[in-house]
Order: C-alpha cells, then structure tokens, then sequence
C-alpha cells in the first residue's frame, strides 16, 4: 500500500508501477447483482445452464463493466491517497477489453500512474489500469482512468 500525502508525493510516482491489488473472485452472486443494478440480463452472465451449453466460454461470464465498477474498490487497495477534501472518477480513456472473466475467476488490478499534474490547485492523476485473471496472460482491459483531487490546503 503506497501513501500519498500531497501533490509532491503522487508526482515522484509519474511512471512508476504503484502496485498490485489483492485477488478478488467474482461469483455468480456479484454477477447476478450487477445483472440486477444495471437491467443487463444478457444470458451469457446469468443463464448458467445455456452459457455452459451454448456459450463460447462454457460459462457465464462477468459484465465487462462490472469488471470496471471494481477499479474504486481494488484501487484502495493499491495507493491510499489522504488529505484530500474531494476525489472525483473523472473519466476512463484508451480502454479496451481483451479477455473475458469467467464465473469464479479471480481477478487483480495493476495501477501504474501515467502522469500527474496539478491544474491550479486540482490535482489530475491518470493511472494506467490492468485487469488481470489468477492463470491468464492476456490482461481483461488495460485502459487510463483519471482521478481529480483537491488536496487539503498545508
């Protein structure tokens, strides 16, 4: 877990790999709920007996944006970033989805920080994110999400 106290920290991070989640496994459960929140009941994430039959992967698979709900969660688990009055998901550019995420796979997030720079006061981070599976060579996305923080004032 790195700690980041202020602007000069989170810069003399600018193209350094900050670190590797823990593995998080997505069950039919997690899939079934996002289903649910997002009315996306595709049957290749929630019919399990036509996804094991029918389907390309002989099982249901995650959502792919319910792999990208879980950047907040596992991020925390990467940098925890303090003194911040306000943090905002500012956005998510370049991202491509390049392996799907079978039922039970476990999963981890990579955060390398792309670039920092702070824009009167507002500190824009872009972090470069990739999802990896537990066995897989192949990464689910690699994508830049970018944060923006109001540091509080020293």
């Amino acid at each position: 877990m790195i700690i980041i106290n202020n602007y000069e920290e989170y810069k003399s991070h600018e193209g350094k790999v900050l670190g590797v989640s823990q593995w998080h496994q997505i069950d039919q459960a997690q899939i079934n709920k996002f289903a649910d929140a997002t009315l996306d009941h595709q049957w290749i994430h929630v019919d399990e007996e036509k996804a094991k039959n029918e389907g390309p992967f002989k099982s249901t698979i995650a959502h792919g944006y319910l792999t990208l709900s879980l950047i907040p969660y596992l991020w925390k688990q990467i940098a925890d970033v303090r003194n911040v009055k306000m943090e905002i998901n500012y956005g998510i550019e370049n991202l491509r989805f390049g392996a799907p995420v079978l039922v039970n796979d476990e999963v981890q997030l990579e955060a390398t920080v792309k670039s920092i720079s702070n824009l009167r006061g507002t500190v824009k981070a872009t972090i470069t994110a990739k999802l990896n599976v537990k066995g897989n060579n192949k990464p689910v996305y690699v994508g830049d999400v970018v944060f923006l923080y109001h540091f509080n004032d020293k």
